[in-house]
């Protein structure tokens, strides 16, 4: 007895190839009816019929490279978001809201991250500088509550004397008018 094989049967080859464009596809953010398309083409069969192909029994075996090809996309996702906003943000002028390539030559990348470290650097002594200043500031405040209380015990000691004067002084006057009532 010998074993039937259909002609149109997917051997482990094909599989595989579905199994690579269709991953291809989601990682790039791409549909899976255009990964079908795209390996009908090469293998001569019908979208359809790739597509039946990979969610009756292709599609199990790749559960986790499917996950792992959403998270992939996703991320390509943010980096572009993330790009577009770094460029959007460099570009756009008030007057200038236009798109423009982000780098179309490697010395204009260069010339870019040169740039950036530029100013990159620039902040970090604009940091070392203010922590020099808090420094200063922070000497100054010292020194001005040690002024403080300095002029506090020098105002209480002036209190004293003033006082001690003026009781030195009316002291005089007593001494002076008794004088004058016994010398008479």
């Amino acid at each position: 007895m010998s074993s039937l094989v259909r002609q149109d049967a997917w051997n482990q080859d094909e599989d595989l190839l579905l199994a690579e464009v269709v991953l291809r596809h989601i990682r790039e953010g791409s549909t899976q009816l255009a990964a079908f398309e795209e390996v009908g083409e090469k293998l001569s069969r019908t979208p359809a019929a790739c597509g039946f192909r990979w969610n009756s029994s292709i599609r199990k075996k790749y559960e986790s490279a499917i996950q792992l090809a959403k998270k992939q996309r996703k991320q390509l996702k943010k980096d572009d978001f993330e790009a577009d906003k770094e460029v959007t943000s460099i570009q756009a002028s008030p007057g200038n809201l236009e798109r423009k390539p982000v780098v179309q030559t490697i010395d204009e990348m260069v010339e870019f991250l040169l740039g950036k470290k530029e100013e990159v650097l620039k902040k970090e002594r604009e940091l070392s500088e203010g922590s020099t200043s808090t420094k200063r500031i922070q000497e100054l405040v010292e020194e001005n509550r040690a002024l403080e209380k300095e002029l506090t015990r020098l105002k209480h000691e002036y209190e004293i004397v003033k006082n001690d004067y003026q009781l030195m002084i009316n002291v005089m006057e007593r001494a002076t008018k008794r004088s004058q009532y016994t010398v008479k």
